[in-house]
């Protein structure tokens, strides 16, 4: 993939205008109707190598009575079985690999903490591919060649930092890989390399955020115009909370290093309406998580994805558990995209019978003056009755009447826009536990 440069580094990306034609890349460029026909060229040419090279999809096909040859449009996707995370668990470590190791130029994993990890394998293709999509995706961002890149994703098994780094890279950006932790370190980094664009989980980029403030340092001084932002939901609520802090433009990633790692889709800086599926390289669905039947564009359910390129892992209508939606695409018109992940499937917390999602809470306590956007959930059982605590961190400046009154508003925000009654403690600053990655927003002590 190559770029032309049509504006200096360190210049601001401008809402609401497209990028120049020669910026987008053939795919970007194309119609829906040469889209759809590049995809069931490459779904078919994905069913027949996944059902020639891995023992479990020839299996799950032929169990479900169909074979590659019967797939004929896109819609008879719809007739082959999906694949799980347990799955690959099942398979550990390289039993879902459909080359041989010796084609394997690289491994990555999740962390496992909840059973064994999934494994994942790139051919040299694979990871070209991924370069490719992120080099888009951080385009659409906003970024440039010539741009510096801080990339505070973790690096290592998690796919996040070198799916990162490979892809401004093959943008022409200057990648600075501070990796996460050393939160004053990487301040002082920023500071000194000033680079405009960051790419960092939105919790971690708070907490940047919290430490410039610490060390006296206006965040809305320092050089980063784009923060390109992913690896867990978060809502309009924190974008605007990020934007107004940092004065610059908040844009979604979206990824999962079951299909690829990060770049499966991206927002667009001049819409900020949604992230554009990369549906060249992976096509989606939406499924009713119940039912499993697949749902039209515009309903809201989980999101369903097959790759279309990947050689080492190809996955067959993975089912990622994030509840989304699909829609006609805007900045880019060929590629439809998917409504911000408003959460998973796995993560709703049924409280009492009703269905509470850590997003809900955490608009409702962006909004609450005398506390800051760090809370946890913590949930545990009081005889037969489940109970919730909503633990949120004070302001600095927040005296004991701020404290007593977001208590209170956070309270009557989840009993009237959730519908259930729930504890509220704020504690005090730097009190909650801070992580370079994924904060754990719920501590379910129930089983306990």
């Amino acid at each position: 993939m190559t770029s032309t440069p049509t504006s200096p580094a360190g210049s601001r990306p401008r809402l609401g205008e497209a990028p120049p034609a020669e910026l987008l890349d053939a795919a970007e460029r194309m119609s829906r109707e040469e889209l759809r026909e590049l995809q069931l060229k490459r779904l078919q040419a994905t069913l027949r190598h996944a059902y020639d090279n891995v023992e479990l999809y020839r299996r799950k096909f032929d169990e479900a009575g169909v074979k590659p040859e019967d797939c004929r449009s896109l819609e008879d996707l719809a007739r082959f079985p999906c694949t799980t995370k347990a799955d690959l668990r099942d398979n550990y470590p390289f039993g879902m690999f459909a080359v041989p190791m010796a084609d394997v130029r690289r491994i990555h994993a999740s962390s496992g903490t909840t059973g064994r990890p999934t494994v994942v394998g790139y051919t040299e293709n694979d990871l070209s591919v991924w370069a490719d999509v992120v080099a888009r995706s951080i385009r659409a961002a906003g970024g440039r060649p010539g741009h510096k890149v801080h990339v505070s994703y973790g690096y290592g098994l998690f796919t996040g930092g070198l799916g990162a780094h490979y892809g401004a890279e093959r943008l022409g950006c200057t990648v600075i890989p501070a990796s996460g932790g050393m939160t004053a370190r990487q301040v002082q980094i920023i500071r000194d390399f000033e680079p405009e664009i960051i790419m960092v989980t939105p919790t971690y980029m708070l907490t940047l955020i919290d430490e410039f403030e610490r060390q006296g340092v206006d965040p809305r001084s320092t050089s980063l115009k784009v923060g390109i932002f992913g690896a867990e939901p978060w809502t309009e609520e924190m974008r605007r909370e990020i934007e107004e802090r940092l004065d610059l433009h908040a844009v979604d990633i979206y990824g999962l290093s079951e299909v690829i790692g990060p770049g499966v889709a991206q927002e667009c800086v001049e819409t900020k309406d949604g992230l554009h599926i990369w549906e060249d390289h992976f096509y989606p669905e939406v499924m009713d998580p119940v039912t499993d039947e697949v749902l039209p564009d515009g309903q809201e359910g989980e999101l369903v994805l097959t790759s279309l390129t990947k050689e080492a892992l190809p996955v067959i209508r993975y089912r990622t558990r994030d509840l989304t939606r699909l829609l006609p695409g805007t900045a880019r018109p060929a590629f439809r995209r998917m409504e911000k992940v408003t959460g998973r499937s796995d993560d709703m917390i049924i409280l009492r019978g009703v269905n509470v999602f850590p997003t809900q809470i955490e608009e409702i306590v962006l909004r609450t003056p005398g506390v800051s956007p760090h809370f946890q959930l913590r949930l545990t059982r009081e005889g037969r009755m489940d109970h919730m605590v909503v633990r949120a961190e004070a302001r600095p400046d927040a005296s004991p009447e701020d404290r007593r009154a977001a208590a209170a508003a956070i309270a009557r925000g989840v009993k009237d826009g959730v519908g259930v009654t729930v504890g509220v403690e704020i504690v005090d600053p730097d009190t909650l536990e801070r992580s370079v990655g994924k904060l754990r927003r719920v501590v379910d002590l129930r089983q306990r």
